[in-house]
């Protein structure tokens, strides 16, 4: 196996639990200033609920959050697959090249959020995913097990 390749995954875990405790950091102060009593929220309320309760710049946070519980998701097999199989010269920079892009996502998403420029960081980062996966696919459907006996 190839660790290397798996620390731009681990890292890209540590940024979504940062992310997380940045959301719940400006969101529960938020609902206290709005007079938002935890205690008293219905029960099976969302974190949706808050959309045109909160002020739009907290609840970016938490759009951002809930972004990283998304296409990520298919980063992480990916990593997995390479790790595994293998990794090729440009694997490692492309995983880290699509974690540093993620991480840049979430920062300007969480407090510019202009969605054109916002569209932009994100197409970037699905083009390095996208390239992550073709790799993952030509590792595992091109491997030949024979040159490893």
């Amino acid at each position: 196996m190839q660790a290397q390749i798996l620390a731009p995954a681990a890292v890209l875990v540590l940024w979504s639990i940062i992310m997380l405790i940045w959301m719940a950091g400006t969101r529960l102060p938020a609902m206290t200033k709005t007079g938002g009593d935890l205690g008293k929220a219905k029960p099976g309320g969302r974190g949706q609920d808050l959309e045109g309760v909160l002020p739009d710049k907290i609840n970016w946070k938490a759009h951002n959050y809930a972004h990283l519980m998304e296409q990520p998701t298919i980063f992480y097999p990916a990593v997995l697959i390479l790790a595994v199989m293998g990794t090729g010269q440009w694997d490692v920079l492309l995983a880290w090249v699509y974690v540093a892009l993620r991480i840049v996502h979430s920062v300007y998403q969480a407090t510019v959020n202009v969605v054109k420029t916002r569209f932009l960081i994100f197409l970037l980062a699905t083009l390095a995913l996208a390239a992550l996966a073709v790799r993952a696919v030509m590792a595992t459907l091109f491997h030949d097990p024979g040159v490893l006996a």
